[in-house]
Order: C-alpha cells, then sequence, then structure tokens
C-alpha cells in the first residue's frame, strides 16, 4: 500500500512542475519572447495545453472573473499541495 502511495505523490510531483512550465510557457507566449510560429514551439505549447486544460477548467469555472489574469494554476498547485500533505502525513502513517 506504501509503494502506491509513493506512486501518487510522485505522479502529483511530475504533474505539479507540467502546470508550472505551462504557466510559465504562457507567460513567454503571450510577451511574444518565444517564437509562435515554430513548429516545435506549437508542438509543446499544444501538448502542455491537453495535459493541463482538463484539470484547470472547472477551476476556471467557478472563479470570478479578474480580468486578464488567471490565477487557476495556483489553485490547482495547492490543491495538489494538499492531496500530497494528506497522504504523507495521514494515509501513509495510519496504514503502518
Amino acid at each position: 500500500m506504501i509503494a502506491l502511495i509513493q506512486t501518487i505523490v510522485l505522479a502529483l510531483d511530475i504533474y505539479w512542475w507540467i502546470i508550472i512550465l505551462s504557466a510559465v510557457f504562457s507567460w513567454l507566449y503571450a510577451f511574444n519572447v518565444i517564437n509562435s510560429s515554430n513548429q516545435f514551439v506549437g508542438t509543446i505549447g499544444n501538448m502542455l495545453f491537453r495535459l493541463t486544460e482538463p484539470a484547470l477548467r472547472p477551476i476556471r469555472r467557478i472563479l470570478p472573473d479578474l480580468g486578464g489574469i488567471d490565477i487557476s494554476p495556483i489553485i490547482l498547485l495547492l490543491l495538489i499541495f494538499f492531496i500530497r500533505q494528506f497522504l504523507l502525513t495521514t494515509v501513509a502513517p495510519a496504514i503502518l
């Protein structure tokens, strides 16, 4: 059972970094720092969008419109942090 919890925590950690990469990529794309006509850049952006949008969309529906500021990645990162800490501090010790 501990192996399952460790695997879930690892998957959450990987997804954490994917969300951060997606946010940084969106900033670079919005400020025209990266070449948007490059096919490789477009492929990376599309991959990050497809990985993060299913988790971010429900959060965006709930949050009020803040004008051009999107705080849904921050909310999702907090949620992942909570789940990770819950697994490590509550579930794992209860199994041992």
